[in-house]
């Protein structure tokens, strides 16, 4: 991966992280006093609605972290060793976090009339899409794996060929 990828993947990266704090620390107290004046059924939902919200910000925040101590990883030349699959894990496991958040958003926004049903529906679309990608992740870690194996294996038979020679 070129030095250019990798700067612009960590000025996204760097983006995501500042924009997500902003909404932790700005946009959360806000949406939390915008929803004092509501109806009963909103003011219902309001608390789990915004744990959820501040929990599902967290995801993204470590998802970042991890993918920034990847591409670490890639600069120096070492992402293709056993020290790798701890942070694609925490990906795997902060996925399948947002993904269960997102079903815990439909499970709190299904009963009473605060919102439409078709809305509880595509939370719960949004839902199965994050855990889908949280299988594709769990895919390219395998591929990872195969990829480090083959690496010590490479390794191993040009130990042996500087034997010979």
């Amino acid at each position: 991966m070129g030095t250019l990828t990798v700067t612009a993947l960590r000025v996204v990266l760097a983006l995501v992280l500042a924009g997500t704090l902003f909404v932790q620390t700005v946009m959360v107290p806000l949406l939390w006093r915008d929803m004092d004046g509501a109806d009963a059924d909103v003011l219902a939902i309001r608390v789990p609605f915004v744990v959820i919200l501040v929990l599902g910000i967290v995801t993204v925040q470590v998802c970042a972290v991890c993918v920034w101590r990847l591409l670490t990883m890639v600069r120096r030349g070492t992402v293709f060793s056993p020290g790798s699959f701890r942070y694609v894990d925490v990906i795997i496991g902060a996925i399948t976090a947002a993904a269960l958040l997102a079903f815990a958003l439909g499970v709190v926004l299904a009963p009473g009339e605060a919102v439409a049903p078709g809305v509880v529906l595509l939370v719960g679309g949004v839902g199965l899409t994050i855990l889908g990608i949280a299988l594709i992740v769990l895919v390219l870690r395998t591929l990872l794996a195969q990829a480090v194996a083959r690496d010590a294996e490479a390794s191993s038979l040009q130990a042996e060929l500087d034997e010979v020679i």
